[in-house]
């Protein structure tokens, strides 16, 4: 018997990382091969030209998935009745402005969004944050949909995990499917802490631990984890644009993960609320690896943190309470 429909929105779906990320959900990358979706695409009034477009071409690739769009810039018609929310949508710092003005003008798209969330979306709806800071603008979507549950809001480091990932498989010359267990920890920015601590390497002879066969560990504390805090500015600098096509792989994969499941054995980066685990401070939106089940994830609990990993922790954490004090003073 066929799936019942399930309604995904996407912010900011004109963009370049929402016209990467639509036709991924209509093929069943996101949330699998066997399950139709409608779409809920919301944009900015002075998109809606380029939106409509967006909507032609999703008519014309005939997704069999695909079950329905709409096409909207009203953000009440956008938010009924969906299940799954990928915020995309945000607004980007741009020259001369103030950490403050850029968290100002997020924290209202976040409240008017958040509100428009609580009051019309599914009651168990999953929301996925992506635009930046996604750490923060998670916490104030959290803030203002107070019903809807804490663990359903979440925001995108496996972008960053799949870039750490990526570089371990680059520098061991091995498929990126043979590596796992990378860690990002904390903030969606350059203070984020690429751990690969407890990450392996599936080989003939079994799993081998990452650090044994890199076996330099002066590249693994320094150039890897700057690699990957800086990767999406060396794209920018490399396309002109900011990472679309990697986001949106990366965003079908938190999905993925979260509501079907996280491979035996296998954890995930998810920024999550932190319910105090690691040390890191309670009420933070903060990057941990993850584990899901049921639709249901779970901090990874008992690795061993040495003291370097210690330090590269409470930065980031020190980074995100300022970042999160910032936002709040927004509100007043």
């Amino acid at each position: 018997m066929a799936k019942e429909p399930v309604r995904v929105l996407v912010t900011g779906a004109a963009g370049q990382i929402g016209y990467a990320l639509v036709p991924m959900i209509a093929r069943g990358i996101m949330l699998g091969t066997d399950q139709p979706v409608i779409l809920h695409m919301l944009d900015i009034p002075p998109a809606a030209e380029a939106l409509n477009g967006v909507k032609m071409e999703l008519v014309d690739a005939a997704f069999p998935l695909l079950k329905g769009v709409v096409a909207t810039t009203d953000v009440v018609e956008a938010c009924t009745g969906v299940s799954v929310a990928v915020m995309v949508g945000g607004f980007p710092r741009k020259e001369g402005m103030e950490r403050k003005d850029v968290m100002s003008k997020n924290v209202s798209i976040y409240k008017s969004q958040a509100a428009a969330l609580e009051k019309h979306a599914a009651a168990n709806c999953k929301v996925l944050v992506v635009a930046n800071p996604a750490n923060t603008n998670a916490l104030i979507l959290k803030e203002f949909a107070p019903s809807i549950p804490e663990k359903n809001i979440t925001c995108l480091t496996r972008l960053d995990h799949n870039r750490a990932l990526g570089q371990i498989s680059e520098r061991l010359n091995v498929q990126v499917s043979d590596v796992k267990n990378v860690i990002i920890w904390g903030n969606h920015s350059s203070t984020q802490y690429p751990d690969v601590t407890h990450a392996t390497v599936k080989t003939p002879a079994g799993d081998k631990p990452v650090r044994e066969l890199v076996a330099d560990d002066a590249w693994l504390n320094t150039e890897f984890i700057t690699t990957v805090q800086q990767r999406g500015a060396a794209i920018i600098k490399a396309r002109k644009f900011s990472s679309a096509l990697s986001a949106a792989s990366s965003a079908c994969d938190h999905i993925r993960d979260w509501v079907l499941g996280t491979p035996e054995g296998t954890w995930v980066s998810m920024g999550v609320y932190s319910d105090g685990s690691y040390n890191v401070p309670a009420g933070l939106i903060y990057s941990f690896p993850v584990t899901s089940k049921n639709g249901e994830w779970s901090i990874v609990q008992g690795l061993s943190i040495d003291e370097f990993s210690r330090k590269k922790l409470d930065l980031t954490a020190q980074e995100l309470s300022e970042e999160k004090e910032l936002a709040y003073s927004c509100l007043t």
